[in-house]
């Protein structure tokens, strides 16, 4: 059997840097995506520190580019001869209560999560067809399963993500091929450090959600406790060929709080207690 090979997105920084070590040390050639090839130094660095450089080709791929994505594919293809895992982990996070955030916003949140995700999955389809075989992790988050007010746009495109994978999965049941979601809670990555994360209204002076706003923002400031993010890529390679997984992975304390507190208490205490907790009362 040839060598087992990853295909990971937005791999420059946080999950996706750390896995493409984790999954390169595991044997695995891995396939690492990043938007701008003139930001992969960090991912060099800690290829060469862990001694896997010759396991890893970086390429560009800008996920919203879905035209791209069918060639991409092809040229993993060409030059590994598989594809036996994809782990869809690109995405930003876009704050903004939803009067504030603008269609246009929004669209870009949904290419980005969702439509860049399904795109891609799409393209790999046929390869781990022919092979009889195939991994699909799907980094979501604890807001695809329990939204959070501020939230609603990052958690609707992870929403759409879950449904989505939930599908897929009994679609390829019999193909062999298992699609998993990864959802996990804070970690201390980058996917609040884009351009694009906060509403470009939010803090108008017009804005009816102004001082909420401004709440919000303290409280999400206000020590939120960061939980390394190499325990979601330990998890991530562990699932890139564990046997019969599960569909969905919680990780992090604060995800399985949120996601069991709004799946056990009805949901009109639920929603108090997070409108107090997020300082979002008017």
């Amino acid at each position: 059997m040839s060598e087992r090979v990853a295909v990971i997105t937005g791999c420059s920084s946080g999950f996706g840097l750390l896995s493409t070590i984790e999954l390169a040390r595991k044997g695995y050639r891995v396939a690492a995506s990043v938007l701008d090839l003139a930001q992969r130094g960090a991912l060099d660095k800690a290829a060469a520190s862990a001694g896997v450089t010759d396991r890893i080709k970086v390429s560009r791929l800008d996920v919203t580019e879905t035209a791209t994505h069918a060639a991409f594919v092809d040229g993993v293809l060409q030059q590994f001869g598989r594809i036996d895992v994809l782990v869809n982990n690109a995405g930003f996070a876009l704050s903004g209560f939803c009067e504030d955030v603008t269609l246009e916003e929004l669209h870009r949140q949904f290419e980005t999560n969702f439509f860049g995700h399904v795109s891609l999955t799409k393209a790999v389809l046929p390869a781990m067809r022919r092979q009889g075989s195939g991994r699909i992790l799907m980094v979501s988050s604890m807001a695809g399963r329990s939204p959070m007010p501020g939230l609603s746009s990052y958690a609707s495109s992870k929403f759409a993500l879950e449904g989505y994978t939930e599908a897929l999965r009994m679609e390829m049941a019999p193909l062999n091929i298992v699609p998993v979601l990864i959802e996990p809670g804070n970690f201390a990555t980058d996917v609040w450090n884009h351009p694009e994360n906060l509403a470009a209204s939010a803090f108008d002076k017009a804005s009816p959600n102004l001082e909420r706003t401004h709440r919000f923002h303290r409280f999400a400031q206000s020590g939120v406790k960061l939980s390394d993010p190499k325990r979601v890529a330990l998890l991530i390679a562990d699932l890139a060929d564990r046997p019969n997984p599960r569909l969905r992975y919680i990780i992090g304390k604060d995800a399985k709080i949120l996601i069991y507190s709004r799946a056990l208490l009805p949901f009109r205490i639920f929603e108090k207690q997070m409108v107090k907790k997020m300082g979002i009362v008017e």
